[in-house]
């Protein structure tokens, strides 16, 4: 059962915007982060966030251009993106933890969606 669902990638030129959503479908999820994997490469983190939306945390790479938030009355995490770059392209997968302790490592999220495309052309 896939407790995860990921929406909103898409083919986009580099500059533009294009926003992820993730629908939460467990209510054993409390952190929730965003990692990407782009060809040939391994996965990495992205973004995370806190139950109540109060602290986040950003790759390097991502920071200033990204924004992840969270409703939690509609269950869903969204990841803003912003500027996007061509090195940008991956596929964005979303992740959730059983504790509601921000983490930038893969091993240490228990839920995983099954990831959406995003194409940024130069």
């Amino acid at each position: 059962q896939v407790q995860l669902v990921e929406s909103g990638g898409g083919l986009v030129q580099a500059g533009d915007s294009l926003r992820l959503s993730c629908v939460v479908r467990t209510a054993s999820t409390y952190a929730m982060g965003w990692f990407r994997q782009a060809p040939g490469k391994e996965r990495e983190f992205v973004a995370a966030i806190t139950w109540g939306g109060s602290s986040t945390t950003y790759a390097d790479s991502v920071k200033g251009r990204f924004t992840i938030s969270r409703d939690n009355a509609k269950n869903t995490v969204y990841l803003q993106m912003n500027s996007l770059k061509s090195e940008d392209t991956a596929i964005y997968y979303c992740a959730g933890r059983v504790t509601n302790v921000l983490s930038t490592m893969e091993s240490q999220y228990y839920y995983w969606g099954q990831g959406t495309q995003v194409t940024v052309s130069s």
